[in-house]
């Protein structure tokens, strides 16, 4: 089993690594607020992000965690780094229209010597990363000069390390003991609310060789005719007979996110149905086999769309996107998506979720692998039929 923590000379290079970044891009300091970001180089991992939190990465010296105190007090609990010269903001600023913890973190970075004319980077396309932290920023460090670091710290972890490939390997065991799970639940007339409790009891309780963890993404339910709507969550409506039901869940262990996709149909399909599953399950194996190192996205994409046009089908969104660690509300990195328009080169260790959903007019149909990229055949970190999964009545 791995360790729970990182060791110090993995989460050393993976500063090294940010700094190598930063220098490159000419960065003198990087806020750091993805809780992704945050957890890829403390280590730390609450469910606070919800209130202002960041770390300060400057280039030399101790980078500095900044959240909210309740939480500060126990951030060693769970982070390996950074947690002696915590920030911790009073409570009095947490919700106030009047006030805000930028303001005070900025005065704190001010104290500690931070204030000097700098080029600082900041994750301005983080969820959690507020307007008004970064005016609070603005406003109590006018020396700095602010700008978009462009996911700086997420292109940094593209590339796995074997400490990482090992994670992801055991979110792969629970994401496939998942799908069993849900695949078993799906029966004529139980509540879709009764197939996500069962779900999200085998993601939480994960297998023996790797244990589960909570989801960036709720699982998703699409089904019948909203089969042909990706991202639908769920009811309590009954699965009716002859309905197709699209699974789109996560194993996860430890942050590390395997998504995986599948579609189950009560019954016999229909012509349309079983004729788009052979083509996208098609479409999705000559994909794979393109994902190696030295071609790009976009040769990916060419060999799946190949396969697509034989059979006169089209699709519009992306065919997959990096993967590693996730908080909510998104499992991915936010980097390398799997398009025509990308030209990123594949190398050995990057992580994939690679989804083939087909969403048609009254119908679709969904398959997915989460894979690293080897010297030969992609590894799919997953294991489940990779079909349309028909279960007689």
């Amino acid at each position: 089993m791995t360790e729970n923590r990182p060791s110090e000379k993995e989460l050393d290079r993976r500063l090294a690594n940010v700094r190598t970044a930063m220098q490159d891009r000419g960065f003198d300091g990087l806020v750091v607020a993805d809780p992704s970001n945050i957890y890829y180089l403390s280590g730390y991992n609450a469910w606070s992000f919800y209130t202002p939190q960041f770390l300060y990465v400057p280039m030399e010296g101790e980078p500095v965690l900044a959240m909210r105190e309740m939480d500060a007090r126990g951030a060693h609990r769970t982070a390996s780094r950074f947690t002696d010269g915590i920030l911790g903001y009073p409570e009095h600023l947490v919700h106030r229209p009047d006030a805000h913890p930028g303001a005070w973190l900025a005065e704190q970075l001010r104290a500690l010597g931070h204030a000097r004319p700098q080029r600082v980077g900041y994750e301005g396309d983080a969820h959690f990363f507020s307007v008004r932290t970064f005016l609070g920023l603005l406003d109590g460090l006018p020396e700095w000069q602010l700008q978009e670091s462009a996911e700086l710290v997420n292109w940094v972890r593209l590339v796995k390390s074997d400490y990482e490939i090992d994670l992801l390997r055991r979110a792969g065991l629970v994401a496939s003991e998942v799908m069993r799970t849900a695949i078993e639940a799906i029966t004529e007339g139980t509540p879709v609310n009764e197939v996500a409790a069962a779900v999200a009891a085998a993601q939480a309780a994960g297998t023996a060789d790797a244990d589960g963890d909570y989801p960036a993404f709720v699982p998703m339910f699409p089904r019948g005719e909203g089969a042909d709507t990706p991202h639908l969550t769920w009811t309590a409506d009954k699965i009716a007979a002859g309905e197709t039901v699209s699974i789109e869940i996560a194993g996860v262990h430890r942050r590390y996110h395997a998504p995986l996709a599948r579609a189950v149909t009560l019954g016999r399909p229909s012509t349309d149905l079983d004729r788009l599953a052979g083509a996208t399950v098609e479409g999705l194996n000559a994909a794979l086999e393109a994902m190696r190192p030295g071609n790009t996205p976009a040769d990916v994409t060419a060999a799946w769309n190949k396969v697509l046009s034989r059979h006169g089908l089209e699709k519009r969104s992306r065919l997959g996107y990096s993967i590693g660690i996730g908080f909510p509300p998104d499992w991915g990195e936010r980097t390398v998506s799997i398009r025509a328009e990308d030209t990123t080169e594949l190398r050995e260790n990057m992580t994939f979720h690679v989804i083939a959903g087909m969403w048609m007019t009254g119908y679709g149909f969904e398959v997915s692998e989460s894979i690293r990229v080897t010297a030969n055949a992609p590894e799919v970190l997953t294991n489940a039929p990779r079909a349309l999964i028909v279960k007689e009545n």
